[in-house]
Parts: C-alpha cells; structure tokens; sequence
C-alpha cells in the first residue's frame, strides 16, 4: 500500500503509514528478483532464505506473540493493520514472500494464543528470526471447511497422546520444523439435524522429526509454495505439547483464523495491485492500429473498473483490520473483506492478462504468474462459499441488525 494513500487515511495511525513505507523500501531491494522455484529442493531453500531475511529485517517479530507474554483469547497482541500492511506490500513485490510471512503467522499462531510459557519460548523467538518454519495442519481429505467432520485422532496415553490419522493440503508441509496439529481427542457427538459438533478437538505442537510422522505425499500446486499431505501413525507427543486446554482446539483454530484471515484479503490486494500497475505500464506503450492502448475507450473502461474494485476492496479490508484492532466483534465485516477483495483480484487480475493478450498467457509473464498466485486465496482460510455461509448467518443474528 502506497503509504500517503487516501484511504489509509481513517483507519491507520501515523506509525502504520511509516511502517508501510520502511517495508515498501524493503521489498524493493530485496524481493526485485523472483526467487527459484523450478524443483522441491530449490522451492524449500527459496522458502527458507525469505523467512530468514523477513525474521533478520524485523517483519516477521510482528507476527507472533511476546513470548513472555501470557496467552489471551483475543489475540489482542496481534495488530491485524500491521499484519495487513505487511502482507499487501509483500504479495504486491512477489508471491511466495508474502506466504513464507503469512505461514510464520498463521502456523505459530496456536502458540501465540494458547501456548504455555514453556512452548511460546521454545518455538517464538525461533520464529520470529526465521530460524524455523511454522505449519498448521488443520484440513483432512474429508474435512476442510467442515472442521467437525475432523478424523485425524490423538488418543490418550500414560505420558500423552497418540496421533493417527492424515493432514492434507498443509501450507509448508515437509519443509517445516514443526506442526500445530488439530486432531479428535474425543467422539464426535451428533446434533438432531445430523450435523457434528466441532467440541472434542484438542491441539498439539508437533517437532517435524517426531516419529511416527512422515510426508505421504508433496502436493504441486499451480502457484509454487510447499504443500504436502502428512501422515500420522502411532506418533507420540507430550502432554506438555498440547495447546490450550483438552477439547479446545476447535476454538483455537478459529481464533487462529479469525486474526489471520484479514490478512488474506490485503494480501489479495497486493497481487492486485500489482497486476493493475503492469497493466497500466502496458496500455500505455502498447500500439495497437496506430494508436496506444490506451486511447481506446474499452481500454478506459476496463481501467475503471479495475481501479474502482479495488478502491472499494481496500476500504473494505482497511476497516475489517481497524475494527480488529479496536476489539470489536467483526466477523461479518472480516468475512466481507476475504470475499471480496479476493474475488476482487482475481476479477482485476484477469483484466490485466486480457489487456496484456498473447503475451498475458505466456508461462514466466508477470501477469502470468499472478493468475496463478491469486486462484488458492479464493479457497485457503475460507473459501468464498464459505464466506457468504457467515455473512448470512450474522446478518441475520438479531442483535446484528441491518
């Protein structure tokens, strides 16, 4: 986000417009050239290389907890504006720089919220220098937005619990140090409508070389970050490793979610950004018939409404991470800004490929790659879908109101 932007205006204080100019000075120098990932072998050092130098430039401090700090259930430690800002800048310079920070975050987050001091010490300030990688693993082959129907089981033993079961689609999956694993401690129980109550979910820290855990499977997907299914086979873990209390982890993981989530939408909002302003350069140097392409009027049209989508996302998102901020209850204003400013992007993004023509589909094209890099944040964290399941669902709490 351009620091002096009007928008920034109601919702950021003066230390966040500073913060968005060191970060965009930062970006610049660092991330000009995109980093390697052509192979697994060279995708997980690219991931390693930015965690450190995100941990060494100070970001990634700004994603985890105080260590010292005792554990709260708001997550009031965290500054989603803050958090936001850094992912927009980050998304707008390169891709896979905005999900190794997002992923320190996200994947330690459990810890921030409801670690005990001797967890928060142990893996926090490793983090925070990018000294280990964070993952969490939440979604199965049979449960992503459904947590409830969770299968992954963690069953008591003499000194702990016993893991098995599967994770998929896990974000730094067989590159990271450790796993915030979410799995059934007890049986689910059956509501009169026949749906699963998401209670009996407890969660644990899980060292990367515990055994009993193993990558089943790395996962391709069509914007290079690691990605891997895991396996869990009578994998033992600490009582000293769960997170919170037994049977919380359900409200852990939302909570984790619900900081983060914001996040998703500015990071939407730099990849946008960034298509918009190659789209931009493009019209106005590209000739077409004797004329730029600009002068056309579609041209001006297609410009309107990339730049008035986006003005309109980043309002939306501004104030989400705002009310956030203040304390407020903003579920609904949070889930509006995951919508649309990734639904926003993608729209915006694929204007720019349009505009851009043959060269928009060519593999190594700027715009090219950020086709790609937009499609996963329209499912990850809550897919649209899912989005408008919770707009609905409070708009229609009667203390909401309309």
């Amino acid at each position: 986000m351009d620091a002096a932007h009007p928008l920034a205006w109601p919702f950021f204080a003066p230390e966040h417009r500073e913060l968005a100019g060191r970060v965009q000075a930062w970006a610049a120098q660092h991330l000009a050239v995109p980093p390697a990932t052509e192979d697994a072998a060279a995708l997980a050092a690219s991931c390693r290389a930015l965690a450190r130098a995100l941990g060494e430039a100070g970001w990634t401090r700004h994603s985890i907890a105080d260590p010292g700090a005792p554990a709260d259930s708001l997550g009031a430690r965290f500054d989603v504006r803050t958090l936001a800002l850094i992912r927009e800048t980050l998304a707008r310079h390169d891709a896979l720089a905005d999900f190794v920070f997002a992923m320190q975050g996200l994947g330690s987050g459990p810890i921030s919220l409801a670690g005990s001091p001797e967890l928060r010490a142990r893996y926090l300030p490793k983090v925070a220098r990018g000294e280990a990688i964070a993952a969490f693993a939440l979604s199965e082959p049979n449960a992503g937005s459904d947590v409830a129907a969770l299968e992954c089981r963690a069953q008591r033993t003499d000194d702990g619990y016993r893991l098995d079961g599967e994770k998929t689609w896990i974000s730094n999956g067989g590159i990271a140090d450790f796993y915030c694993v979410f799995a059934r401690t007890s049986e689910p129980q059956r509501r009169a409508d026949g749906s699963v109550s998401a209670e009996g979910i407890s969660a644990f820290v899980v060292d990367a070389d515990t055994p009993g855990l193993e990558v089943a499977e790395r996962i391709e997907p069509i914007s290079p970050h690691p990605l891997a299914r895991l396996r869990f086979t009578d994998c033992r873990v600490a009582s000293a490793q769960r997170l919170g209390a037994h049977g919380e982890g359900f409200k852990l993981a939302m909570r984790t979610l619900d900081v983060f989530r914001t996040t998703v939408a500015a990071a939407a909002l730099g990849l946008a950004q960034s298509a918009f302003d190659a789209a931009l350069a493009q019209v106005t140097a590209r000739q077409m018939f004797g004329r730029k392409l600009a002068d056309f009027q579609l041209t001006q049209a297609a410009l309107a409404d990339m730049a008035s989508e986006l003005d309109a996302a980043r309002l939306l998102t501004y104030r989400a991470a705002w009310l956030r901020d203040r304390g407020e209850s903003a579920v609904k204003e949070v889930a509006m800004a995951k919508m649309t400013a990734t639904e926003t992007a993608q729209r915006v993004i694929d204007r720019a490929v349009q505009l851009f023509g043959g060269r928009g589909v060519a593999r190594g094209e700027r715009v090219e790659r950020l086709y790609r890099d937009i499609r996963a944040l329209r499912i990850y964290e809550g897919a649209t879908e899912v989005q408008k399941l919770i707009i609905g669902r409070e708009l229609l709490r009667p203390s909401r109101g309309r």
